[in-house]
């Protein structure tokens, strides 16, 4: 009769060495464990254990108990030390068989091991104060909870996100910009959210991990047009705040932002940075298909086209919102834009069409060639 004890309450709390044999001792040592702590279940096992003993004694089965016990700790050293005291308990006392005696599905866990020294005919659970489907809900619910800390795929949204917010809370009350700190959570949680929306750490991981030279233009390309694209920005916004400056009657926000010159200045100081920008992202996806002699050299080439026809529609649209252009203007060149993409993208279909045929009539020559033969 074996009562398991893999986290060793019966050590930790009653200072109880194992393994213990003999119903006496096991006696001793459930009452010393419940006087320790009383709402502990090992303690109904052990007894559970030894009153199971005596019902084989009475049926005229020869039998012992015994008391094993594991580590606080759990996982492998646990396991270690319960084969290591089975051992010491079969020396003494040898058994062919076993019966198991455990209060919950931790102490299972070494069924297995047990197992592998010792048949184990059955296995009583001694359920205290608590469903079964509880157990096995508060043990589910504790797996959830590890992964969620020592996994990394999970620990760094679980903790990661509330740790940042916590450390941006506290510098700001260490650094008196308490009256910032919700602004600076805003920005902190939607930085996070945007960066997990768009698999932008996973693109930078795949960047880095890159050697290519090819690699090493789009990193660069794209930093740089990022920088371009912010300038352009800045730039729109000094432009900007410099017109409301010199204006007094603008102090309302309201009023500033949905005043159409303001917005014509800004967009018209952002835009040619912006363009630039853009270009140079998509420069740098053409340069790097050119060093891998990537078939998607034209297309590359078709979108700084289209990024090219899109700066006048744009100027215009400024001009439209100052009032200065009719609006079909606008159309008309979004029209001839259109028409230019559409010469443009029926010619890179067609020399792919063609290179794909080319590419396939000289296989079907061969196994003609193969066939004639």
């Amino acid at each position: 009769m074996l009562c398991i004890d893999r986290d060793d309450d019966i050590g930790t709390k009653a200072n109880i060495k194992t393994p213990i044999i003999g119903r006496d001792n096991c006696i001793h040592a459930g009452i010393r464990l419940a006087i320790e702590d009383p709402e502990d279940a090992d303690s109904n096992a052990i007894f559970a254990a030894v009153k199971l003993y005596e019902e084989l004694l009475s049926k005229g089965y020869k039998s012992e108990v015994a008391l094993l016990s594991g580590s606080y700790n759990r996982g492998v050293e646990a396991d270690e030390r319960i084969v290591y005291q089975l051992q010491d308990v079969l020396s003494k006392f040898n058994a062919n068989a076993a019966i198991m005696v455990s209060d919950g599905v931790d102490d299972e866990a070494v069924l297995p091991i047990i197992q592998g020294i010792l048949p184990v005919i059955s296995v009583q659970r001694v359920i205290i104060k608590h469903s079964k489907s509880v157990e096995y809900s508060y043990a589910l619910f504790g797996r959830y909870i590890k992964s969620l800390i020592y996994d990394p795929r999970y620990s760094k949204f679980f903790l990661g996100i509330p740790g940042a917010l916590l450390l941006a809370s506290g510098l700001s009350i260490v650094l008196n910009f308490a009256e910032y700190l919700m602004p600076i959570l805003f920005i902190i949680l939607g930085s996070i959210f945007i960066v997990r929306a768009f698999d932008v750490d996973r693109a930078i991981i795949n960047f880095t991990r890159s050697s290519s030279p090819s690699s090493f233009i789009r990193i660069f390309s794209l930093l740089a047009g990022i920088m371009i694209i912010l300038a352009g920005i800045n730039a729109g916004y000094v432009s900007a705040i410099s017109f409301v400056g010199s204006n007094n009657n603008s102090n309302d926000i309201l009023n500033i932002l949905l005043n159409r010159h303001i917005i014509a200045l800004f967009i018209t100081n952002m835009l040619p940075l912006l363009w630039i920008g853009l270009g140079v992202i998509f420069g740098g996806h053409l340069l790097s298909d050119v060093f891998k002699s990537n078939a998607r050299l034209l297309s590359d080439s078709l979108r700084l086209v289209v990024l090219g026809l899109f700066y006048i529609p744009a100027q215009q649209m400024v001009n439209m919102i100052e009032g200065e252009v009719n609006p079909f203007t606008l159309i008309s060149s979004l029209l001839l834009g259109l028409a230019i993409t559409l010469i443009a993208a029926t010619l890179v279909y067609e020399y792919y069409r063609k290179k794909s045929n080319s590419s396939i009539l000289p296989s079907n020559s061969n196994k003609s060639n193969n066939y004639s033969h």
